[in-house]
């Protein structure tokens, strides 16, 4: 079986410091590190996501500041590719797509930031490809949001969106269980 890792958006702006932090990312991005170091090893794809705002507007992801950049902890190597978006399904106006095709992986295997937008939104697009998607929930993270003036604590956020996930488009587990296999 070939498989790929997506890593979306793990990106410094989402971590202490940054103009968007969400809530305990260096955690998921210490999963994230751990799947990246076995699929290196065991020499299987991975490609990297990043997002750009390039907009009047942009709060965060802004180019030429150090909050766009990719977080160190899963940065890419010398022929990893960095697929640069500007919305939040990694497919829309990329070459992703293109990129996947080549490797012609049997399993998609996605990791990142935020569960609740650009994750979501690109294992969504992903399944509707017809790829066999995979989510390690535990390498994503998500912010605390707010709806009908009440805060939504990021653990039931990010819950909520990979039970979404789980449900039609996804086979949802942990990084050791993903490693185990």
């Amino acid at each position: 079986m070939s498989r790929l890792l997506l890593i979306i958006d793990i990106q410094n702006d989402y971590f202490p410091g940054g103009a968007f932090p969400l809530v305990e990312p260096e955690a998921a991005a210490g999963r994230a590190a751990e799947l990246l170091a076995a699929f290196r090893a065991a020499g299987d794809p991975v490609i990297h996501v990043q997002h750009v705002w390039d907009g009047a507007d942009a709060t965060f992801m802004r180019p030429g500041t150090a909050g766009v950049e990719i977080h160190e902890l899963v940065a890419p190597q010398e022929g990893e590719p960095v697929v640069q978006k500007a919305s939040p399904n990694s497919f829309l106006d990329t070459d992703l797509l293109e990129r996947l095709c080549a490797f012609e992986p049997d399993q998609l295997v996605v990791v990142g930031m935020m569960s609740s937008m650009c994750v979501d939104s690109t294992v969504r697009a992903a399944a509707d490809l017809d790829f066999t998607v995979t989510v390690a929930h535990d390498a994503c993270a998500a912010p605390d949001l707010e709806f009908d003036g009440a805060v939504i604590p990021a653990a039931q956020v990010h819950g909520s969106f990979m039970a979404a996930l789980a449900d039609s488009y996804a086979s949802v587990t942990t990084v050791s269980e993903l490693l185990a296999r």
